[in-house]
This record gives structure tokens, C-alpha cells and sequence, in this order.
């Protein structure tokens, strides 16, 4: 059952219409997705390994390495060496966007402000093949372990982990580029068969994230070099945790938008935004829900 706070915001935000799609999108199960962990291996063999498993998959047009599973669930999956080896990583495509968005290069610094469990780093790690000098902060010491692992596995030798706090991240440092996958309310990947969700999904929730998404910006927005560019991104669909963020550090005049846009972006199931050039995906079958925007320091 969808909170029924929610639905009113929901309602505000993007009208009646497209807030029932957006719910039929928080009912639907979603598609199991992966993407090949390019580090230790490549799309060929692993559609080999598929076939030869009767898997049946279809790939995304915005991502060459990124697989849609059509006919079996996720145990199913992490049964294949391929998962076991650390040749896939299991992700949902909504997520693999805020790397490709930030578009990483051979020898940058980089910093993931919010890293575990580390899909998103280890994929910043294998668009660079390793050529890039990776810093992935987390502060939870359980959290930070998974990521370590993860890191491990998947062959990430360019990641170096930091246990801390983001926000206290030393002015002293100074990064090409940074990816701010803010924690959040989690309203684009809302489960409504969870009977605990109206105990968990609260405005409380919202107003917190919210609160930890602006000291997040800011400490990115003062440790990015300038004239270069960041990601800050959220697996939430309500713009108080999207572009009112976003257009408050606008205000600072430090930052800038910088249009999204990428090969294969058109066929993404899309909301509406407030900001020309920013990306909300809507939750569907295949996609959770999910904001990006891209940003250049002044």
C-alpha cells in the first residue's frame, strides 16, 4: 500500500495521470538485470555462457555490456560461474546511468562519495579499464566491508576505500570527477507488497535525506576542481530530493547544469523534470526510479 502522503506529493508533482503509472510501476517485478564486469570479461562469452544455459536475455540501447534476463530470477543467475567469478555484476539499469552520465577518463581522480555496495564504483573502474585513481568513501564499517569485497571480486584495482564520513571529506583534496549517488527516501524503488512500508516510508525519511543531500553537494561542489564535472544522482522521483537540491546550489553560483545526453537515452521511460537537462526515470518492469544531473564548477 502506497503511503497515502506520497500519492498527495506524487499528485503535486507530476498530476494524477502519470502519478497511476508511476504506482503501477512501484507493483510491477522487476526484470533481473546484470552488466559485464569488462575488467574480467566480455559481452561475447558471457552471452555464451547464457545460451548455453538456456537463458534468454535482451540487451539495452544505452549500454553494450548491459543484460535483461527474460525467463529466469536472480538465484538462478548467481548459480553461473560467471556471477561466482566476478565476470557480472548484478545491477539494476537505473543505476548503471550515473556512470556512463559522468563519463569517466583514463587517468582521472575520481571520487564516489556514497560507494557501498560498490556497483556504481566498480563500474566507473571498468569504463577506465583500471586507468583511473578511484576513491570510495563510505562511512558504515559494515557497508565498507561489502564494498571491499565487491571491489575485490570484480578485479577494481584503481579503487581506493575510504572509511568516512563524506561530508568531512578534507578541503585539502581536490577531484576531476565526483559521482554523489546521495542516500534517499528510496521513492523511485518503493516496494508496496513490503507490509512495512508505511512504518518505513515516512516524511521524517525525506526530510532527513534531504538534509544529508545538501551538506553532500556542498562538500562536492567545494572538493571539485574547477572546470570540471560532477554527477549527483538518487533513486528517488519527488524534486525536493531532485531539482530543489540541485537549484539551490545553482543559486551559489558555483555550479552549472550540464545537459544530459547519450546514445540510446531516448528509449528510457522518463518523468518530467524541473530542470532542462537533468533525467528522472520512471519506475516500469525494467527500470527503478531515478534522478541524474550533471554538473560544472564555475
Amino acid at each position: 500500500m502506497v503511503p497515502e502522503f506520497l500519492i498527495e506529493m506524487l499528485e503535486k508533482q507530476y498530476g494524477e495521470n502519470l502519478t497511476k503509472n508511476i504506482i503501477e510501476g512501484y507493483g510491477v517485478k522487476r526484470k533481473v538485470t546484470f552488466r559485464v564486469n569488462t575488467l574480467k570479461a566480455n559481452s561475447n562469452d558471457v552471452e555464451k555462457v547464457l545460451e548455453k544455459n538456456g537463458v534468454e536475455y535482451r540487451k539495452v540501447p544505452f549500454y553494450s555490456d548491459a543484460f535483461i534476463i527474460e525467463n529466469v530470477r536472480e538465484n538462478e543467475i548467481r548459480d553461473l560461474d560467471i556471477y561466482k567469478n566476478g565476470e557480472i555484476y548484478m545491477q539494476s539499469l537505473s543505476s548503471m546511468l550515473p556512470p556512463i552520465i559522468l563519463n569517466p577518463k583514463e587517468n582521472m581522480d575520481i571520487l564516489d562519495m556514497t560507494a557501498a555496495p560498490g556497483g556504481k564504483t566498480t563500474e566507473i573502474a571498468a569504463l577506465v579499464e583500471n586507468k583511473a585513481r578511484i576513491t570510495a568513501v563510505e562511512m558504515n564499517k559494515i557497508r565498507a566491508e561489502k564494498l571491499k569485497f565487491n571491489i575485490e571480486k570484480q578485479g577494481a584495482s584503481s579503487v581506493y576505500v575510504m572509511e568516512q564520513d563524506a561530508r568531512k571529506i578534507d578541503d585539502f583534496f581536490s577531484f576531476d570527477g565526483i559521482l554523489l549517488d546521495a542516500p534517499c527516501s528510496g521513492s523511485g524503488t518503493i516496494n508496496i507488497n513490503n507490509p512495512k512500508l508505511e512504518r518505513i516510508f515516512t516524511k521524517e525519511l525525506i526530510k532527513k535525506s534531504v538534509k544529508t543531500q545538501g551538506e553532500l553537494l556542498k562538500k562536492a561542489i567545494n572538493i571539485l576542481k574547477k572546470g570540471c564535472e560532477m554527477v549527483y544522482s538518487t533513486c528517488s522521483i519527488l524534486e525536493e530530493e531532485n531539482e530543489e537540491i540541485i537549484e539551490k546550489a545553482i543559486r551559489t553560483g558555483k555550479i552549472e547544469i550540464v545537459e544530459i545526453n547519450f546514445q540510446g537515452m531516448e528509449e528510457l521511460p522518463k518523468l518530467p523534470t524541473k530542470i532542462n537537462g537533468t533525467l528522472c526515470v520512471m519506475p516500469t518492469e525494467g527500470y527503478e526510479g531515478f534522478f541524474v544531473a550533471k554538473l560544472k564548477k564555475l
